[in-house]
């Protein structure tokens, strides 16, 4: 398989202090992989820094995206290139309907208009898979949203935008378990069509109906294990101490 996304020796700090200590990871094109660790270990950091967040610098390193240095490149730039990040704790727009949001973002991506109609019969098929109803789309984006709805709208933008690389981070965090059994139907649908996860959890909830190809397991800003799906079920059992000692 292509590899799709490959960081070396990647070095990030924000402000005065270094998060990142050289993060080696490659994820190959239709992979989905895992990645754990104790809290301040560096692993949101990780998915703000290949999507370019101004507040993380990068001192040292090179990430590529399908073999193409993309270290230096915009984050609107990395988004049309096909990278989603979706968020612990989206924000809310007022003015744009999340519908308007998707819509744009696809057009800006494909650099094609997109029908109307065309939209609206994806929106529908889309909403009857998370069990959303229609009006949702119509909403300001996140505006009085609850935590869950907040998630079920990154899935939809995740299903609707159908990137290349898919970053989620604590997606299922604050959810009921109904509503991490949703947004679990979303990203298996994703995956199921082919598409490249790296899914950033402290939970394995939302891991219960997925494929996994690997899991590593970050700490003190290096991933310090790397193993099969097995690695998985390790941590529930024992927790991250027998990994980072």
């Amino acid at each position: 398989m292509q590899s799709l996304l490959k960081i070396e020796n990647l070095h990030v700090s924000v402000g005065e202090k270094d998060i990142l200590k050289g993060v080696d990871l490659e994820i190959k094109q239709g992979e989905t992989h895992v990645l754990m660790g104790p809290n301040g270990a560096g692993k949101s950091t990780l998915g703000h820094a290949i999507m370019n967040d101004p507040k993380y610098e990068v001192k040292e390193g090179k990430i590529f995206f399908e073999d193409e240095d993309i270290t230096e490149e915009s984050t609107d730039k990395r988004a049309q290139k096909g990278i989603f990040l979706s968020f612990q704790d989206p924000i809310a727009v007022p003015g744009i309907s999340l519908g308007n949001f998707v819509r744009s973002a696809l057009e800006q991506g494909t650099k094609t208009h997109i029908k109307l109609w065309d939209f609206k019969k994806k929106t529908k098929a889309v909403c009857e898979l998370l069990n959303m109803n229609e009006s949702y789309a119509d909403r300001d984006l996140n505006v009085g949203f609850s935590g869950g709805e907040k998630k079920k709208a990154e899935i939809f933008q995740l299903l609707m935008l159908n990137p290349k690389l898919a970053i989620l981070d604590e997606t299922d965090s604050g959810l009921d378990v109904d509503a991490v059994k949703t947004v679990s139907e979303g990203v298996k649908e994703f995956q199921k069509n082919g598409g490249t996860l790296l899914i950033i959890t402290h939970s394995t909830r939302i891991l219960d109906n997925l494929n996994v190809d690997k899991t590593h397991i970050l700490f003190d800003g290096k991933i310090v294990k790397t193993e099969g799906p097995e690695l998985v079920n390790q941590i529930n059992e024992k927790g991250f101490e027998d990994f980072i000692k």
